[in-house]
């Protein structure tokens, strides 16, 4: 063979059989059941057999690192087979290319594809390649350190903070959980239904709408006193309703916040603060509503700001979450998406203005007031308000959606691929849940009864890949 091909290097059978015949016959008593070379300083060439399958590689190779099974040569003696000159292991082939690797790369460890992580790591394990790698390993494939969560010392207090805060720790905590997701979905139906002319306008008779609302009322008799009290008490049932929504997120919030075992992280979260945004517009509001002067502009800023509200689903919702957790690891892609967009915006705002300056029907009357054609044209949306009327400034738009078509395209499958790995991964969590409980799925198959830690004993399984459908997040060929 070669000496020169170092590395994974799959060995024909019969090849193999004919060079081992070779080499038995022409060995000296001095090294008897051994297949060994010496070639430039790279120590003995060595066959080590995988279930049928043999890998070649150098002594010096393996003993990059002494202390795994492969690398100590007295460890990896007990498997020797003298009859056939080679190492043989009765264990994954597959697998078995990853581990090669590991010493061939100087350490990298990288789980194959096609092979499930837990039978990997049972590789790794018996192979003796070290916790330290098998840690990173985990942390590469999603595993996340498993932090005990910090809980109250007293014990009254820690039962109202789980009860408030981990739904899954009993059935009141769940129905706690429920009920806040109706209050949620509540306010945010109020809030919606508080735009319609014939609530809003009883409030702001200046708003848009208005005026045709009290035209059409006018005209159809309807501006009776019967008619205006029954239209205040519809008026009178939503703001009592949005009160009753506010007192219970304001009387939730305070609980958690004085049954919480550290007050700083939890004013500091992202969910409370979001929990803080959608109550503080209602009290600014309040005082406001009575002051003689008041700027309807405020009042309605602050208001918009009830909008927030939503994303205290994210608290309940496993959907949102994983949304959240895209848009958070996808970082970089949506900046430079942006970045692109910004840059071809700017080209092809100028690019149409100059174009269509001579024309006395454009309507590009400056650089900015083309920032929107451009944007509009980039995303593919063209709404036709504004639209070139020249053939210089049809080409140049032609050319702008062609761009915006491959700027969007470029940065989209790496925030899609993002997004698949979380799902699986949050499909895994709740499966490992099911597991757990000894429930089974909607589709009558039996939950994952893998293990609930990692197989280092150092991690959470809060990340495990699915048995069934194998990636790796990030992959290198092996």
């Amino acid at each position: 063979m070669d000496g020169s091909r170092q590395g994974l290097n799959h060995i024909d059978g019969d090849r193999a059989s004919n060079e081992m015949s070779i080499e038995t016959h022409n060995s000296t008593p001095s090294t008897p059941n051994r297949l060994s070379v010496e070639n430039g300083g790279k120590g003995r060439r060595i066959i080590i057999n995988v279930s049928g399958l043999r890998f070649e590689t150098y002594d010096k190779t393996l003993g990059q690192f002494p202390e795994t099974l492969l690398g100590c040569e007295a460890r990896r003696e007990f498997y020797y087979d003298s009859e056939s000159n080679e190492y043989f292991f009765d264990r994954n082939r597959s697998s078995f290319e990853a581990i090669l690797f590991f010493y061939q790369s100087n350490g990298k460890l990288v789980r194959p594809n096609g092979v499930p992580f837990y039978v990997f790591t049972e590789e790794v394990k018996f192979f003796e390649l070290g916790r330290e790698h098998l840690q990173r390993l985990e942390i590469e494939e999603g595993y996340i350190a498993d932090d005990k969560p910090i809980l109250p010392t007293n014990k009254t207090q820690r039962k109202i903070w789980e009860f408030f805060e981990y739904p899954d720790s009993s059935l009141p905590a769940r129905l706690l959980a429920l009920w806040s997701v109706s209050v949620i979905l509540l306010s945010i139906v109020v809030f919606c239904l508080e735009t319609l002319p014939s609530i809003r306008c009883l409030e702001d008779k200046s708003g848009p709408g208005c005026e045709k609302y009290n035209n059409n009322n006018n005209n159809n008799n309807t501006t009776s006193d019967k008619g205006l009290t029954a239209e205040k008490k519809d008026y009178d049932v939503w703001f009592v309703i949005e009160i009753l929504c506010i007192t219970w997120f304001t009387f939730e919030y305070l609980v958690r916040l004085l049954s919480a075992p550290q007050k700083l992280v939890f004013l500091r979260s992202f969910l409370n603060i979001i929990d803080l945004v959608a109550i503080l517009p209602y009290y600014i509001t309040l005082p406001m509503k009575e002051a003689p002067v008041t700027s309807l502009t405020v009042l309605r800023v602050i208001r918009l700001v009830r909008v927030f509200r939503i994303f205290k689903l994210s608290r309940h919702s496993k959907g949102l979450q994983v949304l959240g957790y895209t848009l958070r690891s996808s970082s970089r892609e949506l900046a430079m998406l942006i970045f692109f967009l910004l840059i071809g915006v700017i080209l092809f705002a100028s690019a149409v203005y100059y174009a269509e300056q001579d024309s006395p029907e454009s309507n590009f009357t400056s650089i900015p007031d083309a920032f929107w054609w451009a944007v509009v044209t980039m995303t593919t949306v063209g709404y036709g308000d504004m639209t070139p009327k020249t053939f210089g400034g049809k080409i140049v738009g032609s050319i702008c959606a062609i761009s915006g078509v491959l700027t969007i395209a470029l940065p989209v499958p790496v925030i899609v691929s993002n997004f698949n790995y979380f799902y699986k991964r949050e499909e895994l969590n709740q499966s490992l849940e099911m597991a757990e409980n000894g429930e089974y799925d909607m589709e009558g198959n039996e939950g994952f009864n893998g293990p609930l830690v990692s197989p280092s004993g150092h991690m959470a399984a809060n990340a495990y890949e699915s048995l069934d459908e194998v990636g790796v997040k990030a992959e290198t060929p092996v």
